[in-house]
């Protein structure tokens, strides 16, 4: 219907339970139709629940081995409770998104989403990799970019 570009969630049940067959046929059959369409795939793995290396990892293979053209941290409804007894994401983190990068094959990129609030978070994440970031502080981000490097 003339979407250029689709996020994802992985079924993060399955992820869990390392059913690997159906986590790659449901990422391959949207990526495959997002193709056929000319329309953008970007796979959501919420790393907020999907925590284990490896399995971030295989996610990576995965995305990789099937075409995806986006890996991407959150989808920012996954609210999971902090140390401080409050419920909120984490979302993209420097470790995580330096995992993905390393993971992923030469033709997926990687979206930073989630937790992106500074611009000095925003910098950081393009230092590990990311071409993409999702933040809902771009105003904030955008008023310390002017003041820093000006107009």
């Amino acid at each position: 219907d003339g979407a250029v570009e689709i996020d994802m969630v992985i079924n993060i049940g399955k992820a869990l339970q390392g059913d690997w067959e159906y986590v790659t046929h449901e990422i391959k059959s949207v990526t495959d139709s997002c193709h056929k369409h000319g329309a953008i795939v970007k796979v959501i793995f919420e790393i907020d629940y999907v925590t284990s290396e490896s399995d971030i990892v295989k996610l990576c293979q995965i995305c990789t081995e099937v075409g995806s053209d986006y890996v991407k941290t959150s989808s920012g409804f996954g609210f999971v409770k902090q140390p401080n007894g409050d419920y909120n994401y984490k979302g993209a983190t420097i470790p995580v998104l330096e995992l993905m990068k390393k993971s992923i094959g030469p033709k997926v990129k990687v979206k930073a989403a989630g937790g992106v609030r500074t611009l000095d978070q925003l910098l950081a994440v393009q230092a590990a990799g990311c071409s993409r970031c999702g933040a809902t502080a771009t105003s904030v981000i955008m008023e310390d970019a002017f003041l820093r490097f000006g107009k």
